[in-house]
């Protein structure tokens, strides 16, 4: 249950992050446009509404002269300034929902584990119940013994299986 809120919660920030790269490419371009068409009032209106995390990019990616400098970056996108606050908490949620799942994984093979542990030693009661309608005394002893080794088996095998406590 909470590592599929976890799931949904870093899907709705994917969501976010995505919305937000988008309108930054979309600003970005209507920017440089007006940069490259040499429109001063247009390029800063597009700069003032840059994002609060995008224009840190931006900036730096200018400090770079990408018009002079053939090794700047291809875009503001590729610099280290260009973070999102959105994409870090959906990595954040992701991994917390990937930790809850095993933990259920796990949990469910514990609680499959201990039913076969009951099936089993349902079996041995079955072995041990059998052994006294049959007719041959050796026949007897041997699924009794069947029944014997099943049951300490199971039982060693529960005794040593982990246990998981939630509530």
């Amino acid at each position: 249950m909470r590592g599929t809120a976890a799931r949904v919660e870093s899907t709705r920030a994917s969501d976010l992050a995505n919305a937000q790269a988008q309108i930054d490419v979309a600003v970005f371009t209507q920017w440089v446009d007006a940069y490259a068409s040499g429109k001063k009032l247009l390029r800063d209106f597009y700069f003032e509404r840059f994002r609060r995390e995008f224009k840190p990019a931006v900036v730096a990616w200018i400090a770079t002269r990408p018009l002079k400098n053939p090794n700047a970056p291809l875009t503001p996108f590729a610099m280290p300034q260009y973070t999102s606050k959105a994409r870090e908490d959906a990595v954040r949620l992701e991994t917390q929902a990937d930790t809850w799942a095993a933990t259920a994984r796990r949990n469910v093979q514990r609680s499959t584990n201990y039913v076969l542990g009951v099936v089993l030693f349902a079996a041995s009661l079955f072995f041990a119940g059998m052994s006294t309608k049959l007719p041959s005394q050796r026949l007897c002893v041997a699924t009794l013994t069947i029944g014997i080794v099943l049951f300490a088996c199971t039982l060693v095998w529960i005794a040593v299986s982990p246990v998981s406590v939630s509530v």
